[in-house]
């Protein structure tokens, strides 16, 4: 992999990681319509943490407050019923799901789950759910209300996202919308919930980004610096848009980008 490819990809990247468009996808799509390699999930994994700094650095007091409160409620069994003790297990309990199906399926993600076909088939479906779920929900549910029955269902949703072309805040943010949470809610505790799971898949793939064909360190360092400086620029486009749009745009890009692959493909236009 060159400079360029790594530019385009790190910004793909940084762009599409945090919107409900699947950045796996698009990583795996991109390329595609270049002629270019597949970059491999290595790459996906890595370049993610990129992101995760935006999220990190954006959300840092948020993430202070449920770390520390967390830790303080071992000792003070008074402190075990406020908020950010509370979203501290959910967030645990809500990164096993995933922890767990990607180490048992690490083999089929890393390999079979990169075939255009699924992953265009997966961007209309989901998409069709989140249009489904912004319809039938309530959207009057704040982050005060969520309980550990949402944290667990949010995390399984999360898991989903081991498919390329679910998207792990797709999946997260429709789940929330399916549990009445408003938009902004479902966001914000969607980008809280990624932390561990994103921050652990990097580390575990980290291990294999100069393996054989892979992109090789250099170009990956270069995605990744870029990959936070789009995301952290895409968490604040995000939250201002959905606190006066529905998620109605995404939704229509999902549908019309994964039919374009399909029929691209179907053509032998792309592989």
């Amino acid at each position: 992999m060159d400079a360029l490819h790594a530019i385009v990809l790190g910004i793909v990247q940084g762009a599409t990681e945090l919107l409900p468009v699947s950045s796996t996808g698009h990583v795996r799509i991109v390329p595609a319509f270049l002629g270019w390699e597949d970059p491999g999930a290595a790459f996906t994994a890595v370049t993610q943490l990129g992101t995760m700094s935006a999220i990190l650095l954006y959300f840092r007091q948020d993430l202070w407050n449920i770390a520390s409160a967390w830790l303080r409620s071992l000792r003070d069994p008074s402190l075990r019923g406020t908020l950010d003790v509370r979203l501290g297990w959910f967030i645990i309990v809500g990164t096993i799901p995933v922890s767990v199906f990607g180490l048992a399926f690490s083999t089929t993600i890393e390999d079979g789950a990169r075939n255009l076909y699924l992953i265009a088939t997966v961007l209309i479906v989901l998409g069709l759910v989140l249009l489904l779920a912004e319809r039938v929900g309530k959207r009057e549910r704040s982050l005060e209300d969520l309980t550990l029955r949402d944290g667990i269902l949010i995390g399984f949703a999360q898991a989903l996202a081991l498919i390329p072309g679910v998207s792990r805040s797709g999946a997260t943010i429709t789940m929330g919308l399916f549990l009445n949470l408003d938009r902004p809610t479902a966001a914000r505790y969607s980008f809280l919930l990624s932390v561990p799971a994103v921050v652990l898949s990097g580390l575990f793939e980290m291990r294999h980004i100069s393996d054989g064909d892979g992109a090789g360190f250099g170009p990956t360092l270069l995605a990744t610096v870029l990959a936070f400086a789009v995301g952290y620029a895409t968490i604040g486009f995000l939250l201002r848009w959905i606190s006066t749009h529905s998620f109605g745009i995404f939704v229509a890009y999902r549908v019309a980008i994964g039919s374009l692959v399909l029929v691209l493909v179907s053509a032998g236009a792309i592989s």
